[in-house]
């Protein structure tokens, strides 16, 4: 029977060394979305309820067009980097490793198919 306080128990496991980066890309594309989301708003906002013909050529243009991709991308990446904590605090083992995976792939596709459905409208 081995006595041993939590700090002995803790001794020579190490950190991830992954925190500090985590947080750091959860900063970055939070301030990039501060900026991101009014301009989104104000660009894709006056054009809700509008004939298709006249959001078509507004989107035609390359400010609303690249606001809107970028908050797209953007937006993704930051819910990506945001549900893979929850996923790596609250699962383990191969349950992580396929919850994280199936995250991953349906952020990028849908993110893809945003910048798309942008691209096909802009060009």
């Amino acid at each position: 029977m081995a006595f041993l306080t939590d700090r002995k128990r803790a001794v020579g496991m190490g950190a991830a060394h992954s925190g500090a980066h985590h947080m750091w890309g959860m900063t970055v594309s939070s301030v990039a979305l501060l900026i991101l989301v009014p301009l989104f708003v104000f660009t894709f906002g006056p054009m809700l309820g509008k004939p298709y013909e006249e959001v078509i050529a507004y989107f035609e243009h390359p400010f609303p067009a690249i606001v809107a991709a970028l908050t797209i991308v953007v937006g993704f990446v930051h819910f990506k980097n945001g549900v893979q904590s929850p996923i790596e605090d609250y699962t383990d083992g191969l349950t992580r490793k396929i919850l994280i995976i199936a995250m991953t792939c349906l952020s990028y596709a849908a993110a893809a198919t945003g910048v798309f459905a942008i691209a096909r409208i802009a060009l």
